[in-house]
C-alpha cells in the first residue's frame, strides 16, 4: 500500500527550516518513495494539519522487561509505547529473566518485536554470561543473531581484567560496549545523591561510584580500541572524562536520559520510590554540567532508559521499591518545551540527538526523512501543549516524576516501514490503544 501524507511541515536538519510538503511511503518496500509538492495519488491519503515532518526517533536504551518481567511491561506494551513517543527503532536492555546472553535469546526477541510490529527492536546482548561478571558471552554468535551491542546494564562489570578482555574481543567482532558504570563496592546500597541522602537519612550513591568506572574503561578502551559507549552519564565529572577522552581520539559515545537534563535531587523533599532511579538525580551542579555537555556534543544522545514497574512496587518503602522510571512517551515532548522552547538548543539539532546520532553510533539506517530512505517517520504538533498524565500511557508503566508537567510537541502520527503504527486525530488514537 502506498500513502501519501499531506499537510505537513518538512524539518530541514541542516537549516532548521520548515517546508509545507506531502510524504509518499510504500510500505511494501519500507521506503519514502517521494518528498515534495503536486506527488501522485496513493491508496491511503493522511492530512495532517501542519505537524512537523521528522525523521523517526531512535532509543538506543530501553528496557522492554520480556522474557520473564511481564507484569511490568511486554514487547507488546513496550513498543507500543515506543510508537506513541515518536520512536521507530528501539535498542532493548538484556538485564530480563533469563537475561539475553545466547543466540536464541537474541533471537526470541527480535521475533516477539517482528510480531507486535510497532516499532524495529534491536537487542542489546550481554557481556558476561548471566550478567554475573565472570565469563564472557559468545560475542560473534550474538551478532549473528542480530545484536548490536554489548551490556550488563542494571550491573557494571567489576572486574577489571575481565572488562578489558571483552572490550578487545568486542573490537574484534565490531560491536560498541555500552557500560552501565557504577563500582559497587562505592555504591553500596545507596540510593540517592549525597544532598538527598543527607537530608533524608537514606543511604547514598556517590558520584564517584559511576565516574571511577568511567575513567577506567575509557582507559582500557582506548587500549583495546573498542567502541565504548556510555550510558546514563549523570555527574559532572563523568562529562569531563568524556570531553578528555574524545580530545584523546578514543572511540566513545555517550547518552544522557531527559531526567538527568531536567531534574537535579533538589526536587526531592520525600522518600518517595518515583525518584528512585540509577543512576540518581544528581546536585543542580551535575545537572547544568550534563547540560552543558549535552549542548557542546560532549554527550552524543538522549536515551530514555525507560524502565517500568509495577505501581505496587513503586509504592514500596523506599529501600525496597526498584530503581528506575519511564520516559519514552513522554521525552520528545519534554525537551522540546523545555530545552527548544526555552531557547538552549534547536529544533533541528534535537532532533539530530534523538535520531541521526544514535544512528550513527549504532549504525543504524534511519536518522533522516528523503526520498529513498526508511519509511520512518513522525509529525509531532508543536503547537497544542497537554498536561502529562501516566494514566494514559500505553506502557504498563506510570513511574514518572513528570507527572502533572505541561508539555508540547507529542507525536500525533507514527509511520514505521511505510506502516501507520500511531496515529492521533483531535486528540483521539485511532484504531484504539
Amino acid at each position: 500500500m502506498k500513502r501519501r501524507i499531506d499537510g505537513g511541515r518538512l524539518l530541514d536538519l541542516t537549516d532548521g527550516s520548515l517546508t509545507g510538503v506531502s510524504v509518499l511511503v510504500d510500505d511494501a518496500s519500507g521506503r519514502v518513495l517521494a518528498v515534495g509538492t503536486d506527488l501522485p495519488e496513493a491508496d491511503e491519503r493522511i492530512l495532517l494539519d501542519g505537524e512537523v515532518l521528522l525523521p523517526g526517533l531512535i532509543d538506543v536504551h530501553v528496557h522492554l522487561r520480556e522474557p520473564g518481567f511481564e507484569d511490568k511491561e511486554t514487547i507488546a506494551t513496550g513498543t507500543r509505547a515506543a510508537a506513541a513517543g515518536g520512536f521507530t527503532q528501539i535498542a532493548c536492555m538484556p538485564n530480563t529473566k533469563p537475561p539475553i546472553d545466547t543466540p536464541d535469546g537474541v533471537a526470541y526477541i527480535r521475533k516477539r518485536a517482528d510480531e507486535a510490529g510497532h516499532c524495529r527492536v534491536w537487542p542489546i546482548a550481554c557481556i558476561t554470561q548471566g550478567q554475573r561478571g565472570e565469563r564472557l558471552t559468545d560475542f560473534a554468535a550474538l551478532k549473528a543473531a542480530g545484536a548490536i551491542a554489548l551490556s550488563d546494564d542494571g550491573r557494571g562489570v567489576q572486574h577489571g581484567g575481565l572488562m578489558r578482555e571483552a572490550l578487545a574481543e568486542a573490537a574484534k567482532a565490531g560491536l560498541p560496549v555500552a557500560i552501565h558504570a557504577e563500582d559497587e563496592t562505592l555504591s553500596g546500597q545507596g540510593v540517592f545523591d549525597r544532598g538527598a541522602a543527607e537530608r533524608l537519612g537514606v543511604p547514598e550513591s556517590p558520584a564517584e561510584a559511576e565516574s571511577a568506572m568511567i575513567a577506567r574503561d575509557l582507559l582500557l578502551a582506548e587500549r583495546t580500541g573498542a567502541h565504548l559507549h556510555i550510558c546514563h552519564v549523570s555527574t559532572e565529572s563523568a562529562v569531563s572524562l568524556v570531553r578528555w577522552a574524545k580530545a584523546r581520539g578514543v572511540r566513545v559515545t555517550a547518552e544522557v536520559t531527559p531526567h538527568h537534563l531536567l531534574l537535579s535531587d533538589d526536587v526531592i523533599e520525600a522518600a518517595d520510590p518515583v525518584y528512585k532511579v540509577n543512576p540518581p538525580l544528581r546536585s543542580e551542579r551535575d545537572r547544568l554540567a550534563c547540560l552543558e555537555g549535552f549542548l557542546d556534543g560532549t554527550l552524543d544522545m538522549v536515551a530514555t532508559d525507560h524502565a517500568p514497574h509495577t505501581e505496587e512496587e513503586k509504592r514500596k518503602p523506599l529501600l525496597d521499591a526498584p530503581f528506575g522510571l519511564v520516559g519514552i512517551e513522554t521525552v520528545f515532548p519534554l525537551l522540546y518545551t523545555y530545552l527548544v522552547g526555552a531557547g538552549r538548543m534547536s529544533l533541528a539539532e534535537l532532533v539530530k540527538r534523538l535520531s541521526t546520532r544514535p544512528a550513527q553510533a549504532f549504525g543504524l539506517t534511519g536518522g533522516v526523512l528523503r526520498p529513498g530512505g526508511p519509511a520512518d517517520l513522525v509529525a509531532v504538533d508543536l503547537e497544542s501543549e497537554r498536561v502529562i498524565d501516566p494514566q494514559q500511557f500505553y506502557s504498563k508503566g506510570r513511574n514518572t516524576p513528570f507527572r502533572g508537567w505541561r508539555a508540547a510537541g507529542f507525536p500525533t502520527l507514527t509511520l514505521c516501514g511505510g506502516r501507520v503504527v500511531h496515529r492521533i486525530e483531535r486528540g483521539v488514537p485511532i484504531g484504539g490503544r
